[in-house]
C-alpha cells in the first residue's frame, strides 16, 4: 500500500470537501439521513427506550442538544439516546458486507455538534457522507466475515471510527489529530454477538455514537494517540479483531467509489437479514391475492445465517422476539398485508390465532443454495396448489433502493404522531435542499416535540 490505512482514511476525512461528493452519493446522503430520522421517530416506541433516556439523562442536567421527537438533553445525553431511537424497534439501515447498522453511530453526534456550533445543512451533509463511508471502509478493511467468527458485532467494532470522523469533521480537525481520533475511537471498540437476543445489540450502537464524539472531542485537545491503529502489530483494530484484515480493501478507489451507497434502508421494521423473506412474502400475498383462509402452510427458504438468526422464534415470547422472529413476520403479512410498528404492538402479536399460525402453519428451514438475505417463500393452498416466491434483492437494497417518496411516506407515517403537520413538512423539505439549508440548529428545532421520550 502506498500509505498506511489509518493515516491514508485520515487524511481523506481531513480534506474531503462537499464539492467533492458526487451528486448521486450526496442525494443517497439525504436518503439515509431522512429514513434515520423517521426511524428515530418510531424509536420512542421501543419497549427499552424509557430505559435508555433514564441512562442518557443521567450523564448530563443540560438541555442544550435535541432530541429527535422529543425535548432537549446533554450533548452526551442526546447522542446516546438519539443512538438508541434510531435502532430502538428494528428499522434503520444495514451495511450488509459487515453486518453494521451505520447511522445510529454515525448521524446522532453529527446532529449533536452541528447544532451546537450553528453549522450549514451543507456541513452536516458532508459530515455524515463522511461518518458512513469511513464506517463503511474501515469495516471492509477488517474482512468482516473473519471478524465474525471471533463473535465481533460490527456497530460496536467498526462504528466509533464513522462517528470520531463525522464530528471530527465538522470541528475541523487536521489529518494528525483525525488520526488520533480514529485511535481513540478504535480504543472503545467493542460488543460482541453474545447479545444476540437482547436488546444490547441495540446498545452496542448508541455507545459507539458516544464513543466516537468523545474520541474527536479528544482528539481536538491533541490528545497523544498512536497514528497507526488500524494497522498496528500489537493490538491494532485489523491484527486483533480479525487475522490482518484486508486494509487494502479499506482504500480501494477511495473518493471515487463511495461504499456508503451499499448502505441499504428499511421499509418495513424487523430485522434486516429477513428483508428478503419480507419482501418475497408480501410479493406472494400481493401477486395472488391470497387470504389466510386459503393457505395451508407457509414454507419460508433462506440462507443458514438467516434461518440460525430468524428462524429460532416459531413461539415469540414478546415484541423483541417478534422483531426477529420469520414465524410471526410471515404469519402477520398474511392476515393483515401490512407490516407497520402497528404489527408489532401486544395487541397484534398476542392475538391466539396469529401465535398459532406462527408456531403451526410457518415452516423455516436452510437451503443451501441461498445466502446473505436471498429467500423463497412458498403457499401450499387448500386447493393442493404450492405458489412461489423468490427474492435476491429486498426492497431498500442497493440493487433494489427505496425512492425519495417512499421514504418520505415512512417519515410521515411516524413522525405526526410526534410532530405538528407543518414541522413534518418543513423537515422533509429541510433534508430535499440540504446543501441550501442554512441551519443545522434550525432543523433539529423542527424535530423538537416538546416533551421527552
Amino acid at each position: 500500500m502506498a500509505a498506511e490505512a489509518t493515516a491514508a482514511l485520515a487524511q481523506f476525512a481531513s480534506a474531503l470537501k462537499l464539492d467533492d461528493i458526487p451528486q448521486r452519493t450526496r442525494e443517497y446522503t439525504k436518503n439515509i439521513l431522512l429514513d434515520t430520522l423517521a426511524c428515530a421517530i418510531a424509536g420512542h416506541q421501543g419497549d427499552e427506550t424509557q430505559q435508555v433516556a433514564a441512562l442518557a439523562t443521567a450523564l448530563g442536567h443540560s438541555q442544550e442538544s435535541s432530541i429527535i421527537g422529543g425535548a432537549g438533553l446533554s450533548l452526551a445525553g442526546a447522542t446516546m439516546l438519539n443512538g438508541y431511537l434510531i435502532t430502538a424497534v428494528t428499522m434503520c439501515d444495514i451495511h450488509r458486507s459487515t453486518l453494521t447498522h451505520v447511522t445510529p453511530e454515525v448521524i446522532p453526534p453529527a446532529l449533536a455538534i452541528a447544532e451546537r456550533d450553528n453549522l450549514s445543512g451543507g456541513d452536516l451533509l458532508l459530515a455524515i457522507a463522511l461518518g458512513c463511508e469511513i464506517t463503511t471502509r474501515v469495516g471492509l478493511g477488517l474482512n468482516y466475515p473473519e471478524a465474525r467468527k471471533r463473535g465481533w458485532h460490527g456497530p460496536g467494532v467498526i462504528g466509533p471510527f464513522g462517528s470520531a470522523a463525522a464530528v471530527g469533521r465538522l470541528i475541523g480537525l487536521d489529518k494528525i489529530k483525525m488520526a488520533k481520533a480514529y485511535a481513540l475511537a478504535g480504543s472503545q471498540s467493542a460488543g460482541t454477538f453474545a447479545a444476540w437476543g437482547t436488546p444490547t445489540v441495540k446498545f452496542h450502537q448508541c455507545r459507539g455514537a458516544l464513543s466516537g464524539l468523545m474520541a474527536a472531542l479528544l482528539a481536538q485537545q491533541d490528545f497523544l494517540a498512536t497514528q497507526e491503529f488500524l494497522t498496528h502489530k500489537d493490538g491494532g483494530l485489523y491484527n486483533t479483531y480479525s487475522d490482518g484484515g484486508t486494509p487494502q480493501a479499506a482504500l480501494d478507489q477511495l473518493g471515487t467509489r463511495w461504499e456508503l451507497e451499499q448502505i441499504a434502508l428499511r421499509l418495513w421494521p424487523s430485522a434486516s437479514t429477513i428483508q428478503g423473506f419480507i419482501t418475497a412474502m408480501f410479493d406472494l400475498v400481493e401477486k395472488n391475492d391470497l387470504k389466510p383462509a386459503q393457505v395451508k402452510k407457509v414454507a419460508v427458504k433462506m440462507s443458514k445465517v438467516a434461518v440460525d438468526m430468524h428462524g429460532i422464534f416459531p413461539r415469540y415470547k414478546g415484541k423483541f422476539d417478534a422483531l426477529l422472529s420469520t414465524h410471526y413476520a410471515a404469519a402477520v403479512i398474511l392476515h393483515d398485508r401490512e407490516l407497520t410498528l402497528g404489527q408489532f404492538e401486544p395487541a397484534r402479536y398476542d392475538d391466539p390465532a396469529l401465535r398459532k399460525f406462527a408456531a403451526e402453519n410457518v415452516d423455516v428451514t436452510i437451503d443451501p443454495a441461498l445466502t446473505g438475505v436471498q429467500a423463497i417463500a412458498e403457499a401450499h393452498t387448500t386447493d393442493g396448489k404450492t405458489l412461489t416466491m423468490r427474492c435476491d434483492h429486498p426492497r431498500g437494497s442497493a440493487e433494489n433502493p427505496l425512492t425519495r417518496a417512499q421514504i418520505e411516506a415512512k417519515f410521515r407515517t411516524y413522525a405526526k404522531a410526534r410532530l405538528p403537520a407543518a414541522n413534518v413538512e418543513a423537515v422533509i423539505n429541510a433534508v430535499n435542499r440540504l446543501e441550501d439549508f442554512a441551519s443545522a440548529r434550525e432543523l433539529m428545532q423542527l424535530l423538537r416535540a416538546g416533551k421527552q421520550a
